[in-house]
């Protein structure tokens, strides 16, 4: 396109000499100061075109660069919920709880709530006390002392 545009100038740079109007005349000098001016414009239209085409290549090899990495990247995430989707396959029908100390989510099987005795269910992650389930009621976790103390008031209720 550019060089097509510098053809027609130099087109028009012909037929303007062509013309003889003389060089003193103002016609003659005013379509030559517009030819010129045309003749840059047309110089520029080329540099510009010559830029694009280098940007172009260059957002294209940035583009491929990026594919890549989001590919690496999404491909080991993918990886990691495969896992996750897995673990949740195991344990259909329980619910979670997430861990105080540690943030990971444990999952709680239904079947382990099926039984008659009392539950207690650790962090697998920092083996922190996350559910215990003696009637059917979830409790926060504590510490030993105030274990012993909530052990011993229900023991009291119970023999009341």
């Amino acid at each position: 396109m550019a060089e097509d545009f510098k053809a027609r100038v130099a087109y028009l740079r012909g037929l303007a000499e062509g013309l003889e109007l003389g060089e003193e005349s103002k016609e003659e000098k005013i379509l030559q100061k517009v030819i010129d001016i045309l003749e840059e414009f047309a110089d520029e239209l080329e540099q510009l075109r010559t830029d694009y085409d280098e940007l172009f290549e260059y957002t294209e090899a940035i583009d491929e660069d990026l594919t890549e990495l989001e590919e690496d990247f999404y491909e080991k995430d993918d990886d990691f919920d495969d896992e996750e989707d897995d673990d949740d396959e195991d344990f259909e029908g329980g619910f979670s709880v997430e861990c105080p100390n540690c943030r990971e989510v444990v999952v709680v099987p239904e079947d382990l709530l099926d039984q008659d005795s009392s539950i207690e269910v650790t962090c697998p992650g920092c083996g922190e006390v996350v559910l215990i389930d003696d009637d059917w009621e979830l409790e926060e976790p504590f510490d030993d002392e105030e274990g012993e103390k909530k052990e011993e008031a229900k023991g009291e209720k119970q023999e009341d």
